[in-house]
């Protein structure tokens, strides 16, 4: 399928979503959000995909924010459901997915950009990135898990003073807070990206995908996560890549697993 606002690259068993609109420094429009879900839902269904990489277009942003155009017509309904279509159709959908998803942070994440950053698996950043969210400056707050999924990776006290001085962050101070895996130079973001997305195509992507349902589980209210784990644990032992793990592991050679 073709898009207005995403360009599509593969290579090998990656597939590279870019959020292609670089004069808007990439910002979230209602169409944007269509296409990114529509794009998420081919790659997770596509056997020939493994993982999937996410970045914006051009050197200054990987999404600066929601398009604040398309937010004057809103009242208090039609912004909850602005917020609960977001969240269902992208940003919930991208972290509950059976693959993982590596954000590649190639500038400026504000906004509902970090919180799509954050709906990823993983986060890599350029050492230029800068992320944030300012929203409480429009008179709103985080409305695509922003406030929850933040909590998660950097803990209650820095959430709120992200969120309520609505500052920026560089990507060190990103690293250090814990709310990215890595932050490396502009010119290597792409290649560290890939290298962690090829390390985990290496594994059982059954075993992938349940590891995503059961650290999942652990941060959602009226889930037991041990509960999920022993489930997901249990299924591992119908499949053929488990038979095909031990097989190897005993005859000491690399395994080959084929997502069965």
């Amino acid at each position: 399928m073709s898009f207005q606002n995403l360009l599509i690259e593969h290579k090998e068993r990656i597939q590279y979503i870019i959020i292609n609109r670089e004069s808007k420094l990439n910002a979230l429009n209602k169409a944007t959000i269509a296409e990114l879900h529509t794009a998420f839902n081919e790659a997770f269904n596509n056997p020939a995909v493994g993982g999937i990489i996410l970045t914006g277009a051009g050197p200054k942003a990987f999404v600066a924010g929601a398009d604040i155009a398309e937010f004057t017509e809103l009242n208090g309904e039609s912004g909850r459901e602005l917020a609960r279509l977001g969240q269902s159709t992208v940003f919930d959908f991208i972290e509950n997915g059976s693959k993982p998803v590596i954000a590649a942070i190639n500038g400026f994440a504000l906004g509902g950009g970090l919180e799509l950053a954050m709906a990823c698996h993983i986060r890599v950043a350029a050492e230029t990135a800068k992320m944030g969210l300012p929203e409480v400056t429009l008179g709103l707050l985080p409305g695509y898990g922003g406030t929850q999924r933040l909590t998660q990776l950097v803990g209650k006290g820095k959430a709120l003073e992200m969120i309520m001085t609505a500052d920026m962050i560089t990507a060190a101070e990103a690293y250090q807070y814990g709310l990215v895996n890595y932050a490396v130079s502009p010119a290597d973001l792409l290649s560290k990206a890939e290298e962690i997305l090829n390390k985990i195509l290496l594994r059982a992507p059954l075993a992938i995908a349940a590891a995503i349902t059961a650290v999942n589980a652990g941060t959602k209210d009226g889930v037991n996560g041990f509960e999920t784990e022993i489930e997901e644990f249990g299924k591992c032992f119908k499949t053929k890549d488990l038979q095909e793990g031990i097989a190897a592991f005993l005859q000491k050679r690399k395994p080959e697993f084929k997502g069965e």
